[in-house]
């Protein structure tokens, strides 16, 4: 069991003024694998100074230093990968497989990809008788979801410290131990004190903290709609700058000459990484009406390919929420859909069997889901797609387009032009053509309620730079 019982602040590790520890509990066996320190208000006010403090001196170091400390943490983290990986296995429950490859190796790659950036990023252009300036807006709060923590985490830090900000970072309390080894590897890569700062605890103490105080100048925050709107209230008392990644229901269209089992199977794939825990999962499956046996029979078996289990075996596809009160919450969606009128398709609300420890869900399908069922409409955060069936390609449009949020989709043709057509009336962040792979340069973010800003690539990086205009005066012709 890791016992983490100090915070990351100014340069030290210090103990918190409270005396509180949160356990973090292991998704797959549910005995503590963890504990973290419960932070204080207090400890957040010493973050933000901290970091205030540090501001003016990292703002000034040139890029390439800033990007030398950043390949520094990169290397650092690549070389405890393997340690990573087994804890955020642990703690959020992604197969190991997955969990090396995503929520560590994306990480390192970002990490890295930030350092190039920022040695390579025009800081300044002539415009007119104007030099517009990018200057980094300040200190930053980062305030982190449990999905994939690190990965979170790694998407505003790395690219705030690269702008020059300094940052407090508060990681989500549910999956907070890859973040001790993050402020231990950039302890090691000698990162001057009070750049970087870790404070442990909990939203309503901690993050209120974090996004009210005058001293921050943004917060960059991850997580559900309704926390989104919280921070957002908070922010809004000081004006300062906020970016918002929440909550989705993304919606997978496959058109009428589609590949109807590569559709399928890259559907389900999308929906069920990291088991339905991923704010882009596409959770929505709009067939032609005249193909829904078809798909109901592909679907069906495609998820006996899932094999749920330990997530620390080589060979799980599918593990276990990231804790009980998911697991209720997923289990009690599935029955609400049922009773709502959907068609069983595969899974249900039952516990997987021989796995009564953990916090298994089977990979479900409903099927002929109404578009305005509350399974169609709310965000469940697990292993669960509902196929609903549309008449026309406007229709399948309008049924897309019907939801509050708007992070994530995909379209599927035989026709690329076709798809690029549907894609673009869709209002979403991003649409995936025919399965087409993320893109870790691409800006990632949503429209209306899954939030605003953008992470990922420059566009990221921009996300903590402001404008300035020095106007010059031109001598005369």
């Amino acid at each position: 069991m890791q016992q983490r019982d100090k915070l990351f602040i100014n340069g030290k590790w210090v103990s918190p003024h409270g005396t509180g520890l949160i356990d973090v509990i292991h998704s797959s066996t549910e005995v503590v694998m963890g504990r973290i320190p419960e932070g204080h208000a207090r400890d957040a006010e010493d973050a933000i100074q901290a970091a205030r403090a540090a501001f003016e001196g990292w703002a000034a170091t040139p890029a390439a230093v800033r990007a030398g400390y950043i390949a520094k943490i990169a290397e650092g983290l690549k070389a405890r990968s393997e340690e990573l990986a087994q804890l955020i296995a642990g703690e959020v429950g992604m197969p190991i497989k997955l969990a090396r490859a995503i929520q560590v190796g994306g990480p390192v790659y970002n990490w890295g990809q930030a350092a190039k950036l920022v040695e390579s990023y025009s800081f300044e252009e002539e415009v007119g008788n104007s030099l517009v300036v990018r200057e980094p807006v300040g200190v930053v709060a980062a305030i982190t979801p449990w999905n994939y923590p690190l990965n979170q985490i790694t998407l505003k830090v790395a690219p705030a410290l690269a702008a020059g900000c300094t940052v407090v970072l508060k990681p989500s309390e549910v999956a907070p131990l890859n973040a001790f080894v993050l402020a231990e590897v950039i302890e090691a890569a000698g990162l001057p004190p009070g750049v970087f700062n870790l404070v442990t605890g909990y939203g309503p103490v901690v993050g209120e903290v974090l996004a009210s105080h005058p001293e921050v100048d943004m917060v960059s925050f991850t997580g559900s709609t309704r926390a989104g709107k919280r921070v957002s209230e908070l922010a809004s008392q000081t004006v300062k700058r906020v970016a918002l990644e929440l909550g989705g229901k993304s919606a997978s269209v496959i058109l009428d000459d589609a590949d109807l089992p590569a559709a399928v199977k890259g559907t389900i794939s999308a929906c069920f990484l990291n088991s339905g825990q991923t704010c882009s999962a596409h959770t929505r499956m709009l067939v032609p009406r005249a193909r829904y046996d078809e798909v109901k029979a592909i679907a069906q078996k495609v998820v006996e390919g899932f094999t749920v289990g330990d997530p620390l075996q080589e060979t799980t596809r599918l593990g276990p929420l990231i804790s009980a009160v998911q697991k209720d919450r997923v289990t009690s969606y599935i029955r609400r859909g049922l009773e709502e009128g959907a068609e069983l398709v595969a899974g249900g609300p039952e516990t997987p069997a021989g796995l009564d420890k953990g916090f298994f869900v089977k990979p479900t399908v409903l099927g002929n889901v109404e578009p305005r069922a509350t399974v169609a409409q709310e965000e469940i955060f697990g292993p669960v797609l509902t196929i609903i069936c549309y008449d026309t390609e406007d229709d399948a449009v309008r049924i897309a387009n019907d939801s509050i949020y708007g992070l994530g989709g995909g379209v599927w043709s035989g026709d690329e032009s076709r798809a690029i057509r549907v894609a673009r009336r869709i209002r979403t962040g991003q649409v995936d053509i025919n399965g087409g792979p993320f893109n870790m340069q691409a800006p990632f973010g949503g429209y209306k309620q899954s939030g605003n800003g953008r992470e990922a690539g420059k566009y990221g990086l921009e996300e903590f730079l402001e404008y300035k205009s020095l106007q010059l005066k031109k001598p005369a012709a």
